[in-house]
């Protein structure tokens, strides 16, 4: 039997401003009301009031009508002090398209001034209005928001990051990308280290996601957990709920103190959702992103 690869890391960091919340150490955040399932420089900027559809849409069009990303009942448990460690780590996303078509996402601070999301959040595939298709025309990234509260205000982002497996080919598999901010907010705010582990470890390990769906108050950002369901090469599988406006999200471990994504949340399913797993390709590439 080949050896166990070794996890590779990049650090995470609290940033320097304002409180940091500790996890329970059990592998999940210290969410008041959350339970885990046993069967498993800114802008001024006034944030939006209404609702945004869901970025995949732009790309993959209107979900089907049944919900396919909460899985029996809604584990999902919102968090109103967006201002503390990790919680403002994520990033709610004013995505709009190059026809000026506006949607709404989810991306997480990996670095003084990159966030890490989906692909299909930075880079609109197949929508079938030509005007639409290509990198979106600009990105407002709100970190911490807490429906109108912009407790770091916002930030106007033009520079973004894909790989060709999703720019040019749509695969789902290399769906993951990048938005690079003009100042350093994460130098503030702080942000999530990254890594690559082994199946086995994944399997073992619980996921965490946090983020900012479309079926709840505009702008508000819900916290869920649950043990890992299943492991591809380049994809992981997880009954923890989700919905649109998600895309984007991280899928991260908690170890001791500090926070690690190991998958970019993309899909939602019929039993499992899933999200493009932070592979050696994927890590080398984040890592140049955020230098």
């Amino acid at each position: 039997m080949a050896p166990e690869q070794e996890a590779v890391l990049q650090p995470a960091s609290q940033g320097t401003q304002g409180d940091t919340q500790q996890a329970t150490g059990e592998g999940l955040e210290q969410v008041e009301g959350y339970r885990r399932p046993e069967h498993y420089a800114p802008e001024a900027w006034s944030a939006p009031s209404q609702p945004f559809p869901d970025i995949g849409e732009a790309s993959f069009g209107a979900p089907p009508p049944l919900p396919e990303t909460v899985h029996g009942p809604d584990d999902r448990v919102q968090i109103t002090d967006t201002s503390v460690y990790p919680w403002r780590v994520h990033c709610y996303l004013l995505i709009t398209t190059r026809d000026n078509v506006r949607y709404q996402g989810t991306g997480w601070l990996i670095g003084p001034h990159t966030i890490a999301t989906a692909g299909h959040v930075v880079y609109i595939k197949g929508s079938g209005v030509a005007a639409r298709d290509g990198w979106a025309q600009s990105i407002q990234v709100m970190p911490g928001r807490n429906g109108a509260s912009l407790p770091f205000g916002s930030i106007t982002c033009t520079n973004f990051r894909s790989v060709t497996g999703w720019t040019d080919n749509g695969d789902e598999n290399f769906d993951y990308g990048a938005i690079i901010t003009p100042s350093d907010i994460g130098s503030t705010v702080g942000w999530f280290g990254f890594g690559v582990w082994s199946d086995s470890d994944l399997l073992k390990t619980t996921g965490n996601i946090a983020g900012y769906p479309g079926d709840k108050a505009a702008g508000t950002l819900w916290y869920a957990a649950r043990g890992i369901d299943s492991v591809a090469a380049r994809k992981v599988y997880y009954d923890i709920d989700t919905a649109g406006g998600q895309s984007g999200s991280s899928v991260y471990r908690v170890d001791n103190s500090d926070r690690f994504g190991f998958a970019i949340h993309a899909y939602g399913g019929a039993r499992v959702n899933s999200g493009t797993r932070f592979t050696t390709p994927v890590y080398n590439n984040y890592v140049t992103w955020k230098a």
